[in-house]
């Protein structure tokens, strides 16, 4: 009997997809461990390079090594790339690259634009990549040109350009990399408001999806927006409020973030503490110094995370939104989740649910191992971290660089699955679908 081993290996899209970021994230790892890549002219070991890739392409910005200081002009451009990549996905690359050429777009490569995308169907589906391209181009130079006009006069002119492309690219793509240097983020420009408003707005925008946005740019009243571009907006607007007194209130007499801050300028930090921990990692106040509620609130932030089909990651405004309602619903007593007049299919509701499981239960195991390999970190260091690494946020209580070998590679992987996507590993890795028709009888079980 003659055994095929040259069988094909076949992907389904989800498959594709977590295996796409992971060979970008390896091609960045190696490219940066280069001697060109920092700017001592020394390789840089494998570990901290794959860890610098990683938070780029899954536009976390958590790092181990400080971008500004260790990386060589060259090195920051690869890192400028990664985010870029990871932030739009890997796909619309590649279709911009094939409609380039002249390249047909097959029935599959549609499929995976649909997985990568999140949009609902695969009509019209390269005429929503080249919007997504024109789009997230058109804000990142509009961005640059806001940022320029405050870099330039710092930096002078060639500098200024870059630093303000640089982060541009990482503001709307939610990466939260900087290059000032030192681990200060935007401390230093606390009372810059065209500084700290122009990230807002690119985080914002790139955090919102681009479905969203396609239905904003063709807006003919909210009432005419689909069900998902209303739960997202209605839940984005509820956290930047309700983020933005809560983050007043409880840092207004703190010494170390809001106290020695004028009305004006408490309330703009204020407002960004509320948009940055979805999903951004810029801080403009420093994260160690704010106070107990501050830090919690955070936490909850960082892991609801932003919108679907967006360039954030996290649990997603979209799924925590339904919980909600469906948790809602069950206190009035409806058996269907509903918004907006609407009814939530159970499927959705489900999807939601195991998502929410997944998530908690990831982070809760990754927790559990970084409490006995981290040496000397605290509960709260270690519960930030994760929490970080997973909705790719980026803030950090200071553990980030003195974790282990081990803690990297751990970190690395909840990062790597906070991007694609827990549910995209779980069904990546089983790939299997049961549904044989088959409904056994109901049984009584006891709960609460």
């Amino acid at each position: 009997m003659r055994i095929n081993i040259t069988k094909k290996i076949k992907l389904n899209a989800v498959q594709v997809l977590a295996l796409g970021f992971f060979i970008v994230i390896l091609i960045g790892g190696i490219l940066l461990t280069l001697p060109i890549s920092s700017k001592s002219g020394e390789s840089t070991n494998f570990l901290d390079s794959l860890f610098t890739a990683t938070t780029s392409v899954c536009v976390t910005g958590l790092i181990t090594v400080d971008t500004g200081t260790h990386w060589s002009y060259f090195g920051q451009v690869i890192i400028m790339l990664l985010i870029e990549v990871g932030g739009l996905g890997f796909m619309s690359f590649a279709t911009l690259i094939a409609i380039l050429i002249g390249k047909k777009i097959t029935l599959k490569e549609r499929l995976l634009m649909q997985e990568a995308l999140n949009t609902f169907n695969i009509q019209g589906m390269v005429r929503m990549v080249r919007y997504v391209l024109v789009f997230t181009f058109s804000v990142q130079i509009l961005g640059a040109l806001l940022y320029s006009t405050q870099f330039i006069p710092m930096f002078g002119l060639g500098k200024g350009i870059y630093y303000s492309i640089f982060h541009s690219i990482s503001a709307f793509n939610n990466a939260g990399i900087d290059l000032f240097g030192h681990f200060q983020s935007l401390t230093h420009y606390s009372g810059n408001f065209v500084i700290i408003l122009t990230t807002s707005a690119l985080i914002i925008i790139g955090g919102l999806g681009f479905t969203v946005w396609a239905e904003v740019y063709n807006f003919k009243g909210f009432r005419k927006f689909s069900l998902h571009s209303k739960l997202v907006i209605m839940m984005t607007s509820i956290l930047l409020v309700g983020g933005t007194i809560l983050f007043f209130l409880f840092e207004y007499k703190n010494p170390s973030t809001l106290g020695p801050m004028d009305f004006k300028d408490k309330l703009l930090n204020a407002f960004f503490a509320s948009v940055t921990p979805r999903t951004a990692g810029f801080n403009s106040i420093p994260t160690d110094g704010m106070t107990m509620a501050g830090r919690f609130l955070t936490i909850l932030f960082m892991f609801i995370g932003g919108s679907p089909g967006s360039t954030a990651g996290g649990l997603k405004t979209v799924t925590f939104g339904i919980l909600i309602l469906t948790f809602i619903s069950i206190i009035k007593g409806r058996e269907d989740t509903e918004v907006f007049y609407k009814r939530i299919p159970r499927g959705v509701v489900r999807r939601s649910m195991a998502l929410f499981i997944i998530a908690v239960g990831l982070i809760i195991m990754v927790a559990m191992i970084l409490s006995i390999t981290e040496v000397g970190a605290t509960f709260e260091e270690i519960i930030y971290e994760v929490v970080s690494a997973f909705g790719t946020v980026g803030l950090t209580l200071g553990l980030t660089t003195k974790l282990t070998s081990i803690g990297k590679i751990l970190i690395i992987l909840t990062m790597y699955c906070g991007r694609v996507g827990p549910l995209t590993i779980a069904l990546a890795l089983t790939n299997k679908k049961n549904n044989n028709g088959i409904k056994y009888p109901e049984g009584k079980i006891l709960v609460g």
